[in-house]
C-alpha cells in the first residue's frame, strides 16, 4: 500500500508531519515542490487567437503571469476562459499567437516536459478505479518516474509533506471515491502540488461544491500561493478573485476588458457589464476586525 510505502520512507516523514501540524507547515513542506522566488516571468501568452475548427473563440488574447502570482481570468460561461486554458496547456493548437513557459513553446514540449510544468486541476475528477488517497496523491509523481521505475522513497515523502500541507494526511488510507467533493478537490491539489509544477491551473475548481468546501479549497489555495507557487485559476465568481487572487484578468466574447488588481478592475460597471445583472461592490468589515470586498446582487 502506498501509505506503508510511505512511511517506511523512515523518520524524515514523521518529522515533516510534526512541523506541518506544529504550524510551520508552509516553510517545513516548501521544500517538497521547487518553489522559485517571486517576480520573473513564467508564462506569457502573445495575441492568441484560438477556438475549434474554423470557429475563433479567444481573440487576440495577451498576458502573462509571473512566478509567485495568484491570477484569476474570471467572466460569464462561454466567454472563452476554458478555450483559453486548454491552448495554454498545449492541448490544442492555436489559429495565431503563442503561449510560452520560460520562454519555450508549449506546442514544442513533450508530454513529459508539460506535466512537470503544469499541474491541471479540473472542476471534478472521479477515477475508474477506488484508489486510495495516497495513491492518488503519488500519481503526481508520474512526471519523474520512468516506464519501467518504481516510485522512490522521495517521491513518497513528497506526496507525504503535500497532504500534510493540506491537512489530509490522515485521509490517505481512504477510498478517494468514497470522499465528499471538497475532500476530493484537496486532494487533487495536493496531486498537483506533488508534481512539483512550475504553474498550477484550476478551471472552476469549486463549480461543484457547496459553500462550506467551496471555502476549504480556496483558502488552502490561498495559502499556498503565499509559499511562492504560482496559480492561474478560471472562475465565473467575482467573490473567488476577491477572495484569492492578487491580479485579476476580467474576459468577455473572448477578449480581455480589463487587468489588474482585484479592486481596481472589478468595479460595479465592469461586472455589470460582463454579467448583465445589476450589483454593488462593496467592502465588508469582518468580526476578525479584517477587510474584505464582495459583489452584491441587486
Amino acid at each position: 500500500m502506498a501509505l506503508e510505502a510511505m512511511e517506511k520512507g523512515g523518520a524524515a516523514a514523521a518529522v515533516d508531519r510534526g512541523a506541518v501540524a506544529g504550524g510551520a507547515g508552509a516553510s517545513a513542506a516548501a521544500s517538497a515542490w521547487r518553489v522559485h522566488e517571486s517576480g520573473g516571468s513564467l508564462l506569457k501568452v502573445h495575441d492568441l487567437h484560438c477556438g475549434y475548427g474554423r470557429k475563433e473563440i479567444v481573440h487576440g488574447v495577451s498576458f502573462d503571469v509571473a512566478r509567485g502570482d495568484f491570477v484569476c481570468v474570471i467572466g460569464a460561461n462561454g466567454c472563452g476562459k476554458t478555450t483559453l486554458l486548454k491552448n495554454i496547456l498545449g492541448l490544442i493548437k492555436p489559429l495565431s499567437g503563442e503561449v510560452t513557459m520560460e520562454g519555450k513553446s508549449v506546442l514544442h514540449l513533450t508530454d513529459r516536459e508539460r506535466a512537470q510544468m503544469f499541474a491541471y486541476i479540473p472542476q471534478a475528477h472521479t477515477p475508474p478505479f477506488p484508489f486510495s488517497v495516497a495513491d492518488v496523491v503519488l500519481m503526481g509523481r508520474t512526471p519523474y518516474v520512468g516506464r519501467m521505475s518504481r516510485t522512490t522513497p522521495e517521491d513518497r515523502r513528497i506526496a507525504w509533506r503535500a497532504m500534510c500541507l493540506l491537512g489530509i494526511d490522515h485521509l490517505a488510507q481512504r477510498t478517494y471515491t468514497k470522499l465528499s467533493g471538497g475532500q476530493q478537490q484537496l486532494i487533487l491539489v495536493a496531486r498537483a502540488l506533488t508534481q512539483q509544477p512550475d504553474l498550477i491551473i484550476m478551471d472552476e475548481p469549486t463549480a461543484s461544491l457547496d459553500f462550506g468546501n467551496q471555502q476549504i479549497v480556496l483558502s488552502r489555495m490561498k495559502d499556498l500561493a503565499k509559499t511562492g507557487v504560482s496559480v492561474l485559476m478560471v472562475t465565473h465568481d467575482p467573490y473567488h478573485a476577491f477572495y484569492c487572487a492578487d491580479r485579476v484578468i476580467v474576459m468577455k466574447d473572448g477578449l480581455i476588458g480589463a487587468e489588474g488588481a482585484p479592486r481596481d478592475v472589478m468595479t460595479r460597471e465592469q461586472l455589470e457589464d460582463i454579467y448583465h445583472t445589476q450589483l454593488n461592490v462593496i467592502d465588508v468589515e469582518l468580526s476578525t476586525g479584517s477587510r474584505t470586498t464582495v459583489c452584491v446582487p441587486l
